[in-house]
């Protein structure tokens, strides 16, 4: 059988659309964060609190005492979106303009100044590996990792043309105790949290 390629996009996007429809129905229904993916569903097993969600929040402030009052370091719904890609993704925090959070659905990545995410335990993959795939591809321009594992994390920006497509050109590594600039912002990094050994209590 032939499928041509109007029929081969249009059964992605159908594919998409049914993805986005079962994470959108887990919503506090089901524990950890569901995302869309170029690759099909990701799974985040989150602990709810904890260094995951300390580290989150300590960024979200810090960010936002350096920023102008017109910009916010959000960590709350919405997810950011790219349809036509078939990327849904729900940002730890991301800096973005009050104006540009003001929409009713998802948020245009394309309006995103930084994303932010905190590795989680369960899937690092994800935040190392899947989302600086994803996050050049729906043009977030910078993209910040903190990593409560190792105590360490990159900054990676410069996106550029790549034979796989939007890259990332610059990256950025920093150890936790240093500054570390997002965009036009920098902040420390002093006293953020650390995820326990496995078997201890924690994220």
């Amino acid at each position: 059988m032939t499928i041509a390629p109007g029929d081969a996009e249009r059964g992605a996007h159908h594919l998409y659309l049914a993805m986005r429809d079962f994470v959108r129905s887990t919503d506090e229904a089901l524990p950890g964060k569901f995302e869309v993916t170029k690759e099909g569903i990701v799974h985040d097993m989150m602990s709810p609190g904890g260094p995951h969600e300390v580290t989150a929040a300590h960024v979200s402030r810090r960010l936002e005492r350096a920023m102008p009052d017109d910009l916010l370091a959000h960590n709350g719904t919405p997810d950011v979106e790219d349809e036509s890609e078939g990327i849904l993704r729900h940002p730890d925090v991301m800096v973005i303009a009050w104006a540009d959070l003001d929409v009713e659905g998802s948020i245009d990545p394309r309006t995103v100044i930084a994303a932010v995410e905190v590795v989680s335990r369960s899937n690092p993959d994800n935040d190392w590996v899947a989302k600086t795939r994803d996050y050049p591809l729906i043009g977030i321009p910078v993209y910040a990792v903190f990593d409560p594992r190792t105590g360490t994390g990159a900054v990676l920006s410069d996106i550029h043309s790549t034979p796989d497509g939007p890259r990332y050109a610059t990256r950025k590594d920093f150890v936790y105790g240093e500054d570390v600039t997002i965009a036009d912002w920098t902040i420390s990094t002093e006293g953020l949290p650390r995820y326990q050994p496995e078997g201890a209590a924690g994220d």
